[in-house]
């Protein structure tokens, strides 16, 4: 049986897009432009939209007559970085073999959007049924920060598409929901003293680790009493703590302890109580730290906070991305993207792309060439007048 593997078109524009290094710290400038010069030559009009430093930029382009309505294409353009994972190969290296596409982002999500970025020709050599506008956005890896400012800036200027779907790895599976993510750095401040007068100070690492035993004991709590919505992998809301510093001596009472924690909640759950909860916490144990210092206490500075994102399964997008996929399969995925933030701004959304999140931020990462002809194939379909939306 032969295999299936996506057109060499599609699968260089995936390779080269490979081959940028886009970890969230560094530019995406040279990916944005590389992308921005082809449209250019294809006459399709494009917006830029940049971050405050000027080293980061989204993109935005539509493809056919402008007009109200159409369908958005998304991919972020940053990547996780591979500090400290032990790779066979170079993470850039694009390369092609055993039937898989090899390299940081190619499942997570530069796959996609090659394949997207390949398909500008023909899709405007075709009679569209309906505008085609992609959204390639920075920064999505480390809080959704770029594409707030894309949304924002397609507000301003009147476009309003009526469909979204972001290409975020789901086995070529139209996703229907996602966790919401919010983080949160909790920085503890005591009082320093030798550590013979431990009772004359306030230690900042066990206060603190007074309020990580309160975020484990919520997540514990969660896992036994739900509420639940069975299809996630993970069926309740949960929360961690990924991050903790503190201390410069063994012998030196710590003055000082910061540790980051997250909640993932279910649609529909409060992530604004589930805050509020720790807090209360952290104020119970304040009167004990200010007795012996008033200054000490807890302060709480938010990280990033990603909205659930929850779709009916006849709305727009959802009924679009079933028929393109060929099937009436669904799934839910455990991981946040920009999907929910798509749909708060009145687009109907979903989440659908290549590859698998088990590849995702892994060393070796990957998407099979199986997965990336899937995924032409549904994307060609877009062409079809049955595709309007």
């Amino acid at each position: 049986m032969q295999s299936v593997v996506p057109s060499p078109e599609g699968l260089a524009w995936a390779q080269r897009l490979v081959r940028l290094d886009t970890v969230s710290e560094h530019s995406n400038l040279e990916l944005i432009e590389t992308i921005a010069d082809h449209l250019r030559t294809l006459g399709v009009p494009l917006r830029l939209t940049r971050d405050e430093s000027g080293r980061k930029a989204n993109l935005f382009a539509t493809l056919g007559a402008p007009r109200p309505g159409g369908v958005i294409l998304s991919g972020h353009t940053d990547t996780v970085p591979w500090d400290g994972q032990v790779w066979s190969e170079d993470p850039l290296s694009g390369s092609v073999h055993d039937g898989r596409l090899w390299g940081r982002g190619s499942a997570d999500m530069k796959g996609f959007i090659g394949l997207v970025v390949a398909r500008t020709r023909a899709w405007l050599e075709a009679d569209l049924p309906l505008p085609l506008h992609y959204a390639f956005s920075y920064d999505e890896e480390v809080g959704c920060f770029g594409v707030r400012h894309l949304i924002a800036d397609l507000k301003d200027a009147g476009i309003a598409p009526a469909a979204c779907i972001v290409g975020e790895p789901t086995q070529m599976l139209p996703a229907l929901a996602h966790k919401g993510v919010h983080r949160w750095r909790c920085c503890v401040k005591g009082r320093a003293a030798h550590s013979s007068l431990a009772p004359r100070a306030v230690n900042a690492i066990e206060a603190a680790a007074r309020l990580v035993t309160v975020v484990a004991d919520m997540g514990e709590r969660w896992r036994r009493e739900g509420p639940f919505q069975h299809g996630f992998d993970v069926p309740h809301s949960t929360a961690a703590v990924g991050v903790i510093a503190g201390g410069i001596a063994d012998n030196i009472v710590p003055a000082d302890c910061r540790f980051n924690y997250e909640f993932r909640e279910l649609p529909g759950s409060d992530a604004q109580a589930m805050q509020a909860e720790v807090r209360a916490a952290a104020a119970a144990l304040e009167p004990a730290m200010q007795a012996v210092d008033p200054a000490t206490g807890f302060a709480f500075e938010p990280i990033c906070s990603i909205p659930a994102f929850s779709a009916d399964a006849d709305e727009p997008a959802v009924r679009l991305a079933r028929r393109l996929a060929g099937g009436g399969e669904t799934t839910l995925v455990a991981f946040g993207t920009e999907a929910g933030l798509f749909q708060r701004a009145g687009i109907s959304t979903v989440v659908c792309g290549p590859g698998s999140i088990a590849q995702a931020h892994q060393a070796d990462e990957y998407v099979t060439l199986e997965q990336l002809a899937r995924c032409e194939a549904f994307l060609d379909g877009l062409r079809r007048p049955a595709a309007a939306c």
